[in-house]
């Protein structure tokens, strides 16, 4: 008798492990045990979640200008975390050197000025242009009491711009001074850094700047200067795109897409929250919570909130755009900036853009 309760008790304790084993093995298989192997977690109404993305890294380049303010945004805001990739920042004092380190492998992607990807591509470098970033803004400033109220009226007077060559320096001559009936020549050049041009500007050594934001915004709100011109109110251009080479495109063209879907959406937040934009880029350009102006102390954000809404942000490259982006080329030809002509259609690469557009 105690032998059969024995076996009785040892039949019912293997009945309770064999069990116990069946309804874990029917919760590991719904997903749901919390230590199941496998990137799934689980998703609302028990479904399995999409898995998650393998984090890729990535290396942005950038001047730390308002023209570049998505890519800033981008790393400020945490977005190329949200979209799995591991961004560092390779900040630049121009965008030639920008576009030097790219076509050396040193950064992978970068948002600069269109007319350097073009000067490159002319060279044979495999670069190509991936999507838009700002269409141009650059403003004429002028001394109050300088008696300049036109372009026209620079004539004989000292302007301080950016380097030849430059994109700023490009569209100064062929579009600026071109429309006005103006070259170079017909003015005093002083080439010098958007920072040095508004203090030179302020201090008197020059009549006029030629400079983007937030340089503007800043020098308007502390010196004795008002805006005559700005280029983008009267021939809107493709001035900053997204850059990248064709051997990181073959690497890893994910990698650029998700990129390119973090920059998307900082150029949305730009567009449609400046203030909140602001808050996460306005240290990159002024130091401390205020910003001293003629009229006292106003809030850095604000500063940096007025610099935004005097840009627009533009993730897509329109047919229009592209028409404008090989007149630009033509100029270069035009002022030997080129060694040789370049179909613009040739360095574009609009396939992540083609994908969103699909999705509207």
């Amino acid at each position: 008798m105690t032998v059969q309760r024995n076996n009785n008790r040892k039949t019912a304790r293997l009945w309770a492990i064999m069990a116990i084993a069946a309804m874990m093995f029917i919760v590991t298989a719904c997903g749901g045990a919390k230590g199941s192997t496998g990137n799934q977690t689980q998703g609302a109404g028990g479904q399995a979640a999409e898995p998650k993305k393998e984090v890729k890294s990535l290396t942005v380049g950038y001047l730390n200008v308002m023209d570049d303010a998505q890519a800033m945004l981008a790393f400020d805001a945490k977005l190329y975390e949200k979209h799995g990739l591991n961004v560092k920042m390779q900040p630049f004092e121009s965008g030639t050197d920008l576009i030097k380190a790219m076509v050396g492998n040193q950064v992978d992607a970068g948002v600069l000025g269109f007319t350097n990807a073009v000067t490159w591509a002319s060279k044979g470098a495999g670069l190509k242009v991936v999507g838009g970033a700002q269409l141009g803004f650059h403003s004429i400033l002028v001394r109050n009491d300088s008696g300049i109220k036109t372009v026209e009226d620079l004539k004989g007077k000292k302007l301080a711009s950016q380097k030849q060559g430059s994109t700023a320096d490009i569209v100064l001559n062929g579009v600026t001074l071109a429309q006005a009936k103006l070259t170079n020549k017909d003015l005093q050049m002083v080439y010098a850094e958007p920072a040095q041009a508004i203090q030179s500007l302020a201090g008197g050594a020059v009549d006029a700047a030629f400079v983007f934001e937030p340089y503007s915004r800043m020098a308007q709100l502390t010196s004795p200067v008002t805006q005559i011109y700005e280029i983008g109110k009267v021939w809107p251009f493709p001035c900053m795109v997204v850059i990248t080479s064709d051997d990181v495109l073959k690497k890893d063209r994910d990698a650029v897409n998700r990129m390119l879907d973090a920059q998307k959406e900082a150029i949305d937040m730009l567009q449609k929250d400046p203030q909140k934009s602001a808050e996460f880029i306005t240290k990159r350009f002024i130091e401390g919570e205020s910003f001293k102006t003629q009229n006292g102390e106003v809030k850095a954000t604000t500063v940096i909130k007025e610099s935004i809404q005097s840009q627009t942000f533009n993730w897509e490259i329109t047919p229009d755009q592209i028409k404008r982006m090989q007149e630009i080329a033509d100029i270069m030809i035009a002022q030997k900036a080129l060694d040789k002509p370049v179909k613009v259609e040739d360095i574009l690469d609009l396939t992540w853009q083609k994908q969103q557009q699909a999705k509207k």
